[in-house]
């Protein structure tokens, strides 16, 4: 059933509309964007669906086509951050955030089903909130941009639901575009649509779910980010971002804690491999990614240390079976891996990534091409 069929079933009514936005998968540049550095995500195919009508009398109605359960029902002007860690926080805390902001948003009734899967690192909280964003946006005609629209969902995961997150997923589900990854300067929030068509260069990308949950509201996300900080501040800069590459030893040299000189030289490099990557895709060099893919993984794993046993192995395996490149990528501690390689590869090294979990005893993972598509958008 779809999600109008669902509506109606559940509201008695058709919808006034229906929205789609995407999750994604970061091609370089971790943990950067709170560090207001630079980030490279492009959109995956996985959506999620939102049909939505207006509501007159201040009640929300919130429901999910993939969790079981009732319609949540509560009343907008009652909305009070970090009281609710339920899926339907996200939705609510859009509707929070925007009335925060000044928006004249009332009631609405919601009904959700997503495709993207959970617990994997690919934004399936982002795409909740931006789709129920551009629903509100387009229903109460407030004219926000993409980016407008990102910040409000940024907002609610923040403030709302809790999780100190930068704003690269927000902006990669509402501003991304078939095709291209996004660069996006999360300083001055700029974005760039970089050509990103790895099928007419004989190329895939693999995203392998290596199924171990995570989850960034256990405190190891919000650490990293007081470690980074906290080397700002040592530094005497904003942010990390004004640290240049050309002057990280240096920088590294003034830090006296071990465990924030680590962050601050995997955030460094890491912006500096994301002007690599966008350098190398400039020229026309889409293999030559291949080796800074895997030197960011060497980097998250060593230094930020949020890599796990099971992304170690695919990123391993992956490139000894002819891989181009591969890296973790999302916010770590499970969640997926990136894969780039000759489309002729693409069943050897899935092939052998599945052999080697298996033999590893770890449950199987779930391997897919990430094929850069559009952002958030009406469907109907």
């Amino acid at each position: 059933m779809g999600v109008r069929e669902g509506f109606e079933e559940l509201y008695g009514t058709a919808p006034e509309g229906v929205w789609a936005a995407p999750g994604r998968v970061n091609l370089i540049g971790e943990y950067t964007d709170f560090n207001e550095g630079f980030v490279m995500p492009l959109a995956l195919p996985h959506t999620a669906v939102a049909a939505v009508s207006r509501r007159s009398d201040g009640v929300l109605r919130l429901h999910s086509a993939d969790i079981e359960g009732p319609v949540v029902e509560l009343d907008v002007d009652a909305l009070e951050p970090l009281t609710d860690t339920s899926w339907a926080a996200y939705p609510a805390g859009v509707v929070w955030a925007l009335r925060s902001a000044g928006h004249p948003v009332g009631g609405a009734d919601v009904h959700l089903a997503s495709t993207v899967p959970t617990g994997a690192g690919l934004s399936s909280s982002a795409a909740l909130e931006v789709v129920t964003a551009l629903a509100l946006d387009d229903l109460y005609e407030l004219g926000l941009s993409c980016s407008e629209l990102a910040l409000i969902a940024q907002r609610a995961e923040n403030d709302f639901v809790g999780v100190p997150c930068g704003v690269m997923d927000q902006t990669a589900s509402a501003c991304c575009a078939e095709g291209y990854a996004l660069h996006l300067d999360c300083r001055d929030l700029s974005i760039r649509q970089v050509p990103f068509d790895l099928a007419s260069h004989g190329l895939a990308l693999l995203v392998v779910d290596t199924r171990v949950k995570h989850a960034l509201g256990d405190g190891a996300y919000a650490e990293r980010r007081a470690g980074c900080e906290e080397g700002a501040q040592q530094l005497g800069v904003s942010h990390l971002r004004d640290v240049s590459y050309e002057d990280l030893d240096t920088a590294l040299a003034r830090l006296s804690d071990e465990r924030v000189r680590r962050y601050v030289r995997h955030v460094v490099s890491d912006d500096h491999r994301v002007e690599e990557v966008i350098a190398l895709l400039d020229a026309g060099d889409v293999r030559g990614i291949g080796p800074v893919l895997t030197d960011g993984h060497a980097s998250l794993r060593d230094d930020l240390r949020i890599s796990c046993p099971e992304l170690d192995l695919v990123v391993s395996t992956a490139n000894a079976a002819g891989a181009l490149g591969a890296r973790m990528t999302g916010g770590g501690f499970g969640g997926s891996a990136i894969v780039l390689v000759e489309s002729g590869d693409v069943e050897t090294v899935t092939k052998a990534v599945e052999e080697s979990f298996a033999g590893a005893g770890f449950t199987a993972p779930r391997v897919f091409p990430a094929v850069p598509s559009a952002g958030a958008r009406r469907l109907s």
